[in-house]
């Protein structure tokens, strides 16, 4: 058996049997949320918080899932289980649980929505595309497209509308192949990259933008244990471009990520090297977090070619 497997709306199918309607809302009007962990060598990690995260998500977008919090750790664990054997050697699973709110009713019609339409899914983690990051670190560039403002959508609730992100790497991608967008707020800080959040070290200090403007990421908040376990300073607070460039050292963060090096930000080094020693010292607590030398993961499909976020 080499075809993936989905769970849909309490069914576990091969990934060609999955199917949603054409009028379902998700696709409709982007009326969906979601939440995307990732397992390390095959066992997922952090899930409950991610299934926590989707459910504040599942509120905020006022949508019923019809789904209690241990039916989505159950269905998750479930289809990981199902897609072990097809999971190819030293990779790794994304693994996504999107909800709609159901299917499209039309005027003078039956009612066709009998509730939310759930879809779980894994598929490999680019190990590939993002393998040069973790050699060389990442090249940040700021977008002109700023993140939409927390007063039209909370940054918190992850929706499954992200043209506010593709836009802003299409932007980016296409004047710098290989860079990673960076974006602004609304008031001109900085907030997140496309799909991951943003840290700067300062003189021993790490600083990262509060969440009023970002995702609270599960990895930013596992960077966030690890400062104070390992007793480093770090502070939430607005990041100008101005901060950011007199910082010594930056990285992402993200889901698949975990903590990666950001070596330049616009053509700007960072000058304590790729990575810096703090950076190096939380990439290695994330390691023991995880269970797993995810860098060396990463590396070990470094090849000569492009680097790409995957998105």
């Amino acid at each position: 058996m080499s075809e993936r497997f989905a769970y849909v709306n309490g069914e576990i199918l091969a990934e060609t049997e999955a199917s949603v309607s054409i009028r379902d809302m998700g696709l409709v009007y982007g009326d969906s949320v979601f939440d995307t962990a990732r397992t390390f060598g095959g066992i997922l990690f952090k899930l409950a918080e991610h299934v926590d995260r989707l459910l504040d998500s599942l509120a905020y977008a006022r949508i019923d899932a019809g789904m209690s919090r241990a039916e989505f750790i159950d269905a998750t664990e479930r289809l990981v289980a199902a897609n072990l054997p097809m999971l190819r050697d030293g990779e790794d699973y994304w693994v996504t649980i999107r909800v709609t709110s159901g299917l499209q009713s039309f005027d003078g019609e039956p009612a066709r929505n009998t509730g939310a339409t759930v879809v779980i899914d894994c598929i490999p983690i680019p190990l590939r595309a993002r393998a040069p990051f973790f050699k060389h670190g990442i090249e940040a560039r700021i977008a002109e497209r700023c993140r939409i403002a927390p007063q039209a959508i909370s940054p918190n609730a992850k929706t499954n509308n992200y043209l506010n992100m593709i836009l802003a790497q299409k932007e980016i991608s296409a004047a710098y192949p290989g860079a990673w967008a960076l974006m602004p707020d609304q008031n001109g800080n900085l907030a997140e990259g496309a799909g991951c959040n943003f840290f700067v070290v300062k003189d021993g200090e790490v600083m990262t933008p509060a969440t009023e403007f970002v995702l609270a990421g599960v990895s930013r908040q596992v960077v966030s244990d690890l400062c104070r376990d390992l007793g480093i300073p770090l502070r939430e607070t607005d990041l100008p471009l101005e901060t950011a460039l007199q910082a010594q050292e930056a990285f992402f963060t993200s889901t698949s990520l975990c903590a990666c090096p950001v070596a330049s930000l616009n053509g700007h080094a960072f000058s304590s090297g790729v990575p810096g020693p703090v950076t190096q010292r939380i990439m290695d607590g994330f390691a023991q977090v995880a269970g797993m030398d995810y860098v060396a993961q990463y590396l070990n499909f470094l090849s000569d070619s492009v680097p790409g976020t995957g998105l």
